[in-house]
């Protein structure tokens, strides 16, 4: 029997009904009245599941609308499948609404200004200035035990000298620091350099500058606290080791310059970019290879060529299916922190992509000229050389173009768990709420985004 209507007892049909799409299936509609049984079943049980009986009249509506059009499929006329189409989405979106739990009235216009506002002034560039600088060493925490002591906490530099009081110290302990032979009368600014050259902001709250102006002789004292994250990158907490505290004077000049947060903004993008192109690369020598054995018109030449399909074409499949993001938290793990980490989850994500469109590619190719080559009695080898491959390179290299752009992207986000590029900045730079710089790192990706999809998509056209 075909799944067309055909005509049955209009009774006998909407009886049967009362089993969700069993009149359907009587009127000869098969397909029909599996999908209504099907959808009747998940709305009931999604509103079963979620608790909410006040969405009970979508699952009703259905069931009576399925009576309705068997009876109706019995005498030869079908019913128009939206109020049930409609009836499930109804209920889809009001639950999800309900359990994703929006709040319209929750948003708040003046926190979402306190951040839009630093964010539409990128800190990008700024003034250019001549700087004064000087440091003196510190050590953290102090040594116990054997330990030899601390050495002197001070440092000189021709007129200029900076010293420490005591010379070394324990996490949010204060310390008395002075500097001498520095500009009269200026604004300095004091912040706290890490063991391995982490900047840490010495402000009431530790995300802002402290900022104290020297006397006419060019000297200051001030009181610090040793921040409290100082030791979060340091595997031994007890481990003495030396530390630095800064004092910077700038004086304004004529230009400007890319900004303190505007380099790392330009340092993390070439990363970013160098990640997109390497991954592209290492994935694209990769998946070609990778893609022969998972293309089927290849591998259907005996049961172990299929064997090997089947194998290769799982794998991909599954390692598609997790996202990159995901891929770089185990490398970070594997590799710890940095670029390398996110090139790796790049290229293990971008090999199982490319491999999975470059069989593709090879399996809509024309099949002529490889039945003619293996009529002929050719090895498998010589059928890609001569029968494949002269097909495939130009989509080959469309579609790592188009890698590529989707590799600049997600080098952008892989950043966020340790990966590297302008994505492990970003995450920083949220977290201690200095969105002048989140901004200026949107532009940035926005302007590497836009060009080098502009550029791609002219390489595409010219390959097609």
């Amino acid at each position: 029997m075909n799944d067309k209507a055909v005509r049955r007892s209009p009774v006998l049909a909407g009886g049967l009904s009362l089993i969700p799409g069993l009149g359907q299936m009587y009127a000869g509609q098969r397909y029909r009245g599996g999908a209504i049984l099907i959808a009747t079943l998940l709305i009931a049980g999604v509103v079963v599941w979620y608790g909410r009986p006040g969405w009970s009249f979508a699952p009703i509506g259905i069931y009576l609308w399925n009576i309705w059009d068997a009876f109706s499929l019995a005498r030869g006329r079908a019913r128009s499948a939206f109020l049930p189409l409609l009836l499930g989405l109804v209920v889809a979106y009001g639950i999800g609404w309900q359990m994703i739990g929006i709040d319209l009235s929750a948003a708040s216009g003046e926190r979402a200004m306190a951040i839009l506002r630093p964010m539409l002034r990128p800190d990008l560039f700024e003034r250019r200035y001549e700087l004064n600088r000087m440091w003196t060493p510190i050590t953290v925490p102090c040594p116990t035990g054997d330990a030899p002591p601390a050495p002197p906490a001070s440092r000189q530099d021709g007129e200029k000298r900076a010293f420490a009081m005591p010379d070394c110290a324990g996490v949010l302990e204060t310390v008395i620091v002075s500097v001498s032979g520095m500009w009269p009368n200026a604004e300095t600014e004091i912040w706290w350099e890490t063991n391995i050259g982490d900047d840490k902001p010495l402000g009431g709250n530790e995300n802002a500058p402290l900022i104290v102006e020297t006397d006419e002789t060019g000297s200051l004292t001030t009181t610090i606290r040793v921040p409290s994250t100082v030791l979060i990158a340091q595997p031994d907490p007890t481990l003495a080791l030396t530390h630095r505290i800064y004092f910077d004077q700038r004086e304004l000049t004529s230009g400007f310059q890319l900004s303190r947060n505007g380099r790392f903004v330009v340092q993390g993008m070439v990363e970013s970019i160098t990640m997109a192109l390497m991954a592209t690369f290492l994935s694209a020598l990769l998946a070609i290879p990778i893609s022969f054995l998972a293309a089927r018109n290849l591998m259907s030449s005996s049961p172990i060529t299929i064997v090997v399909y089947v194998i290769v074409r799982t794998i991909l499949n599954i390692t598609r299916s997790i996202e990159a993001l995901i891929i770089a938290i185990v490398f970070v793990v594997i590799t710890g922190l940095g670029p390398f980490a996110g090139l790796m989850a790049l290229v293990v994500h971008s090999v199982a992509a490319l491999a999975k469109l470059y069989s593709e590619v090879i399996e809509g190719i024309d099949p002529g000229p490889i039945e003619a080559i293996r009529a002929t009695g050719a090895r498998w080898t010589q059928i890609v050389r001569y029968g494949v491959i002269p097909q495939i390179v130009p989509p080959f290299t469309a579609f790592t173009i188009y890698r590529w752009d989707i590799n600049v992207r997600m080098s952008t986000i892989v950043g966020f768990v340790g990966g590297g590029g302008i994505g492990f900045y970003l995450v920083q730079w949220i977290q201690i709420n200095q969105m002048g710089a989140v901004g200026a790192a949107f532009l940035a990706i926005a302007v590497v985004v836009v060009t080098l999809d502009y550029f791609s998509a002219k390489l595409r056209e010219r390959l097609v």
